[in-house]
């Protein structure tokens, strides 16, 4: 089959999932598509990569993120000596504007960004990339998302229940946070963080038939 990261586009039965979410594995799952997790080492600093660059727009800042978690992920492969597959990353962010709201760092940080998207309607970009051998091939998901008004009171209920940590925009659109949302445009399985259409087709193209 070829070493890992090879020049071509391989054949492969799985792939790659460079991710800790375990809803992207669910929705991997959903799609029937036999995946083994390619996770970051212990002295990888994966949260440096998602540091976002003055003046950045969410979209242009969402498909860097991904392609550098990709790069990442190819190299992790490498090192590991590996049999070869595609490799998939992906990564979501929730913008208001040109604000990117990322994952909050702690409960405070996570009632502002509810509290700021409480009342309005906010984006939700998902982008996914797949490589394999040196084809690489990439896609995003541009999705809206209102919520309706929050009470400090339900605010703070809800970051209580510990569901905003380790979600862009310090929500789940398929945990609690769905009793406050009022309107969905666009990818559903976008929003919670990998979106099936576009995942589906960028997989078809490297030879991966979900």
């Amino acid at each position: 089959m070829g070493r890992p990261g090879g020049d071509s586009a391989m054949i492969s039965t799985f792939i790659y999932l460079a991710s800790q979410s375990p809803r992207r594995r669910q929705l991997l799952e959903q799609l029937g598509v036999r995946h083994e997790l390619l996770l970051p080492d212990e002295d990888e600093d994966s949260e440096a990569l998602e540091e976002v660059k003055p003046g950045e727009a969410p979209a242009a800042y969402v498909r860097r993120v991904t392609g550098l978690k990709l790069d990442a992920a190819l190299a992790r492969l490498r090192r590991r000596q590996l049999p070869p597959a595609p490799v998939l990353c992906s990564d979501t962010t929730v913008a208001l504007g040109r604000a990117i709201y990322g994952k909050p760092a702690d409960a405070k940080e996570a009632a502002r960004m509810l509290r700021e998207l409480a009342g309005r309607t906010h984006r939700v970009l998902t982008a996914v990339a797949v490589q394999s051998g040196r084809k690489r091939v990439e896609a995003l998901s541009d999705s809206r998302v209102s919520f309706a008004a929050l009470s400090p009171a339900r605010i703070r209920a809800y970051v209580d229940s510990g569901e905003p940590m380790g979600k862009a925009g310090a929500y789940a659109v398929q945990g609690r946070a769905a009793a406050h949302i009022m309107r969905i445009s666009g990818s559903y399985t976008g929003i919670m963080g990998l979106p099936l259409h576009e995942t589906a087709t960028l997989l078809e193209a490297v030879g991966i038939r979900p």
